[in-house]
């Protein structure tokens, strides 16, 4: 049921005043060097699908064997969610993304140099419990670094920093293997060289995540930690200092004020999650969850040159495919910041759910009735991607950081996160055998099939939290009855 339009009226004024002093400047750099967690979301998750073609003729992958090699980095980002929550909670945000930022280094290595399928597998992991930590941790740390007013536009900076690392994922597989032709012809036919430039290609495409790695590492030494974990913690004094240079003296007493009475409420358990009101933002939390990733966004990221190919594009001309929808990734994901705390969440969602279906229903008529001109499919499923980008993309990662109490926002928050990160293995796990049981067309439209809930879940259930403080969100849901 709707949030009423009177109580978002009474607030906007207080919201006003409260963010009329920020230092932009201070906070935009540390929100920035948080999402760049983001970047190396999208880029590790998105490298792979250069990587499938050199995989599946090098190692004579199976449909089964090709999903689990794909998805083993969404089982690795389950685990990690599983336990960044609580080790957030307990250590806090800036520990957990210095973690996640060794870990994406570790995998990159890892996967660049692995002398067997099994290994590489096994550094995907580790590189997918880094996505998990991520995942779970950045959105929640700008949400706690930022002014009501522009939060939902910051948490969305996070979902722009996935689109980029998507991007320049595909931008790097692109470039690597016009390098690796390049220098492939160039070289002698008994020299072993051509051979390994184009069949273990992927040695480098996973390489190349070895530069975001590093500086994300370093620069994460330089942010602060969240100010509201050190509130919780009982660090008053750095939890003030921390407020005070990112608005002024005066917002920042209020904001620790406001943070100190929903803490000393609060038990920190996760039955709180059960409890009336609280029970209602969780099964908000888990749909958008599950049903973002049944659009089968991370079909298109992970398997997009696949699916091109089957539509009788070539390896070349699907990556470059493959950059054209990053680009139109990244400038509606800019949109959505640009608008979703104007329009609101709910808006968003609902106009870009429509899109989303009669993309994903024209895609599966392409291939159902064998349309071969290769212009029609990327202009549809770049339609699906912006459609996506400006709605189910951004608005979970923005919602799941502001529904939540406080104290228990991580663990709340590695729940949703963690499911959201199974329905996308168990997804990315069997494309391979829909696509061969059920073919293109059928799996587009059980896709189609399984948006339209979505239609009834915004309409019915899910509130609209623009405009609101995370300590007024949480004192709304706890009076409100289920």
């Amino acid at each position: 049921m709707p949030v009423e339009a009177a109580v978002s009226d009474e607030l906007s004024s207080k919201t006003v005043n409260q963010v009329a002093e920020v230092n932009w400047k201070y906070f935009f750099t540390i929100s920035a060097i948080g999402a760049l967690g983001g970047i190396l979301f999208g880029f590790d998750t998105a490298v792979i699908s250069g990587t499938i073609g050199p995989l599946e003729t090098q190692f004579q992958l199976s449909p089964a064997m090709l999903g689990w090699t794909v998805s083993s980095v969404l089982l690795g980002s389950v685990l990690g969610a599983a336990v960044a929550g609580p080790l957030s909670d307990r250590h806090g945000r800036k520990l957990v993304l210095i973690l996640s930022a060794a870990l994406f280094l570790i995998s990159a290595l890892g996967s660049a140099t692995a002398p067997s399928l099994s290994l590489l597998i096994v550094a995907r992991m580790v590189g997918g419990v880094g996505v998990g930590f991520a995942g779970m941790v950045c959105p929640l740390y700008i949400a706690e670094i930022s002014p009501e007013r522009v939060r939902g536009a910051m948490v969305g900076l996070y979902q722009l920093a996935i689109c980029v690392g998507v991007l320049a994922a595909y931008f790097s597989n692109d470039y690597v293997r016009g390098l690796a032709e390049t220098l492939g012809a160039s070289a002698t036919s008994d020299d072993g060289f051509w051979e390994w430039q184009l069949i273990e290609i992927w040695r480098a495409m996973f390489g190349t995540e070895v530069v975001p790695a590093g500086l994300f590492f370093f620069l994460l030494l330089l942010v602060p930690e969240s100010p509201r974990y050190l509130a919780k913690m009982g660090h008053e004094s750095r939890a003030l200092e921390i407020l005070s240079r990112i608005s002024n003296q005066e917002t920042a007493k209020k904001q620790l004020g406001e943070i100190h009475e929903v803490i000393a409420q609060e038990s920190g358990s996760l039955r709180q999650l059960f409890e009336p009101g609280v029970r209602r933002a969780l099964l908000i939390a888990l749909y958008l969850s599950v049903f973002s990733q049944l659009s089968g966004i991370d079909l298109i990221i992970h398997y997009g040159p696949e699916i091109f190919e089957s539509a009788e594009f070539s390896f070349a001309d699907a990556l470059d495919a493959q950059v054209i929808i990053g680009v139109v990734l990244v400038v509606f994901t800019v949109l959505a910041m640009w608008t979703v705390d104007s329009m609101g969440r709910r808006k968003l969602l609902a106009i870009g759910n429509v899109g989303v279906f009669l993309a994903l229903v024209a895609m599966g008529s392409f291939f159902y009735f064998e349309v071969k001109e290769g212009s029609w499919l990327i202009v549809t499923i770049s339609v699906f991607i912006a459609c996506f980008a400006f709605s189910l993309g951004p608005i979970p990662w923005i919602v799941m950081s502001e529904i939540f109490p406080t104290k228990i926002r991580g663990r709340a928050m590695a729940i949703a996160t963690l499911v959201l990160f199974a329905s996308t293995g168990v997804l990315a796990y069997a494309f391979p055998i829909m696509q061969k049981y059920l073919g293109e067309h059928g799996t587009f439209w059980l896709l189609a099939g399984l948006s339209l809930p979505t239609f009834l879940f915004v309409w019915k259930v899910m509130p609209e939290t623009k405009g609101r403080t995370l300590e007024e969100i949480e004192q709304w849901w706890s009076e409100k009855p289920d």
